[in-house]
């Protein structure tokens, strides 16, 4: 079947259905595609627009990965032939139609293939965090009915091992990785799952490719789940192909045709921004995807940037601000005229980046950037880079300028699970500090219920607009009015240009036993550009008196557990010399109350609360937490993002001796 006459097939669906809602939450439904002047694009399925992409890359090297030492490429065309023989194996072992496949472990070319086998053969790709606990790992793969289990490891495939029996479902477990410590029936390893599927017809894989529309289901994406139940967050075919066509163009990511891009795949695939970027744009537009180690996290990121150079990366705020605390770290143990060199070509460098010069006037930044700054770039693999995204969670102000003074603009991009990633993107051409960027193009946003401020809760509209919650009606129902429109929860304001600059978030706005709204994310951003020693600030209030603040210090990191250590990092003993104080560990300065870091600690809050714009808005009371946060310690999700309920439950016993005097 030539492409055109499968695009045809696949349009003929969506476009002309009438009868669907804008919602299911069916696995198997359908849903009213949101085609309107704005954004009138074909719909397109995700094989359509693989084929697509093998028709104009083939040739290219689309995967890479490090193997004994030596990387190995896959091609586009070679990438395709696989994805099929995974399916293929997928319909062999017993995938039912609309169904899930779950994959547990890091990113890598097995993580990819499966989940587009999975959608080829009808099933609905479902990502699982590596972190999850067995118990977390059987809700999804209850919920969603689980026929087959791809897992990285041993370690990954003894939580599946402990819950198979209660999963109805479950047909088959694969390991990618690794042998198999003992042979169990329905049990795989990936070479034998490959083979698998050898003798199931071409022309019966092409029958159910070709059944396939546009506005049904294909990928799962559930939520972190720190009030509730993860909500499994249903996107269609369109979401994917669509988002990754137009999203990305908005980031000025470029096709192949003009130049490849080169990334190197992290962050977990099971959060919508990784999936979106790394598996989805990069078919679309034909990019090179290096695979990290699993350790990445652990240190070894930053050797695999050396060695790929990227053209294009994307952190989450949380490693832009490790790659800060790094350089700064190495920074302060360095000889006193290399420390003042780099400090006066970031402050040069931020200054132009600020206020952009012209003409003369950019010789020294342009000479001083070729000579210091260009070489801290490519220390760091970026040398080539020329576009830095960040994105699924906010970022501070202070990490921001400081990537300014290394010629390093981070874009921001803004959405949610629920928009598939990217609603609103900053790029090269739309970019302003502390703003999300712009709308993309062909999407809407209308801010509700504004206060006199202009700020108001932001409502999404447009193709990357999820179906609904999996078996969850009424948390469905609650994420859209009456319109169609998905409220976010999120708070915002847009300016005259267009650029949309979230200031909180609804759940996490602090309401005082005053009535005074409080939003935590500007008061905590204020407190740690005063204090440089604090990692992590979280404000206290709602129904409360006044406002009280949890500190963590800079510590280092267990390079195998991810654990903070007790030690404070370069920076923070520096901010304890300047202060007349000979502390290393957090354990010295919160065990004996070290009485000059808490005087330091005490004027940084009164500098912050001067700028507070209502002395409700001023922190009180605080305290210093034993160690900093972390993924594994339960305070923050797979994304490093702060999960605020598992924090309060947590230092309940800090929290209230603030409120029981």
């Amino acid at each position: 079947m030539e492409s055109s006459e499968v695009a045809d097939q696949f349009v003929d669906g969506p476009i002309k259905t009438t009868e669907e809602k804008l919602w299911t939450t069916e696995a198997n439904g359908s849903v009213q595609l949101r085609i309107d002047a704005l954004c009138p694009q074909s719909p397109i399925t995700v094989h359509q627009m693989f084929l697509e992409s093998v028709d104009k890359y083939g040739p290219l090297d689309a995967l890479s990965t490090k193997r004994n030492g030596i990387w190995e490429h896959v091609t586009f065309m070679d990438y395709y032939k696989l994805c099929r023989q995974a399916a293929k194996s997928f319909l062999k072992l017993g995938l039912e139609r609309f169904h899930s496949v779950g994959i547990l472990g890091f990113n890598s070319e097995e993580w990819f293939i499966s989940a587009i086998g999975t959608v080829f053969a009808g099933g609905i790709i479902t990502g699982i965090y590596t972190t999850n606990s067995p118990e977390a790992c059987h809700y999804v793969a209850s919920d969603c009915k689980m026929n087959i289990i791809v897992v990285e490891n041993q370690k990954q495939l003894e939580k599946i091992l402990q819950i198979w029996d209660g999963l109805p479902h479950l047909k088959a477990v694969v390991q990618y990785k690794g042998n198999l410590q003992e042979k169990r029936p329905n049990l795989y390893t990936w070479e034998e799952f490959m083979e698998f599927g050898k003798d199931i017809a071409d022309a019966h894989l092409d029958d159910i490719i070709n059944s396939q529309k546009a506005n049904q289901c294909c990928v799962l994406i559930y939520t972190s789940g720190t009030t509730g139940n993860p909500k499994g967050v249903m996107l269609s075919h369109d979401n994917i192909t669509w988002t990754a066509a137009h999203a990305s163009r908005a980031g000025d990511m470029i096709p192949a045709e003009i130049q490849q891009e080169t990334i190197v795949s992290y962050l977990p695939l099971s959060h919508i921004a990784a999936q979106i970027y790394d598996l989805w744009t990069g078919i679309k537009w034909g990019e090179h995807v290096f695979f990290a180690d699993p350790d990445a996290l652990k240190g070894s990121l930053v050797d695999t940037l050396r060695e790929v150079q990227p053209t294009s990366h994307m952190g989450v705020p949380r490693v832009w601000e490790k790659i800060m605390e790094h350089i700064k770290d190495v920074s302060a143990q360095s000889g006193t005229v290399r420390k003042m060199v780099l400090s006066w070509a970031m402050s040069l460098s931020l200054e132009k980046n600020l206020s952009p010069a012209s003409g003369l006037k950019t010789f020294l930044p342009s000479l001083v950037d070729y000579l210091v700054l260009a070489k801290i770039r490519k220390l760091l693999g970026f040398s080539c880079c020329q576009k830095h995204f960040s994105g699924a969670a906010p970022i501070s102000l202070e990490t921001l300028e400081f990537f300014l003074g290394l010629n390093i603009t981070l874009y921001e991009a803004y959405g949610m699970s629920e928009t598939t990633g990217p609603h609103c993107m900053s790029g090269p051409q739309t970019h302003q500090l502390q703003c999300c960027g712009k709308v993309v193009p062909g999407c809407q946003v209308k801010l509700v219920n504004k206060d006199a401020e202009g700020n108001g809760e932001i409502c999404f509209w447009g193709r990357t607009v999820f179906m609904g919650y999996l078996n969850m009606d009424s948390k469905t129902k609650e994420a859209f009015d009456e319109e169609g429109w998905l409220h976010s929860g999120d708070i915002g304001k847009m300016d005259a240009e267009g650029f949309l600059q979230v200031t909180g978030r609804i759940k996490e706005l602090i309401i005082t036993a005053g009535g005074e709204n409080v939003p935590p994310i500007l008061i905590e951003d204020a407190v740690k550009r005063h204090l440089p020693i604090v990692s992590n600030a979280v404000l206290i209030g709602d129904k409360r008196k006044f406002l009280s603040m949890l500190l963590t210090l800079k510590s280092t990191v267990n390079s195998d557990s991810l654990e903070a250590t007790d030690n404070l990092t370069q920076e923070a003993i520096r901010f304890c010399q300047d202060v007349g104080s000979k502390a290393t560990k957090v354990s010295e300065i919160v065990g004996r109350k070290d009485q000059a870091v808490y005087k330091a600690i005490e004027e940084g809050i009164n500098t912050a609360n001067r700028e507070a714009v209502s002395n409700a808005q001023r922190i009180q009371k605080w305290t210093i937490l034993p160690k900093d946060f972390s993924i594994s310690g339960g305070e923050m999700g797979p994304t490093m993002k702060l999960k605020r309920h598992t924090i309060l439950e947590k230092y309940t016993e800090h929290v209230e001796a603030f409120y029981n005097v």
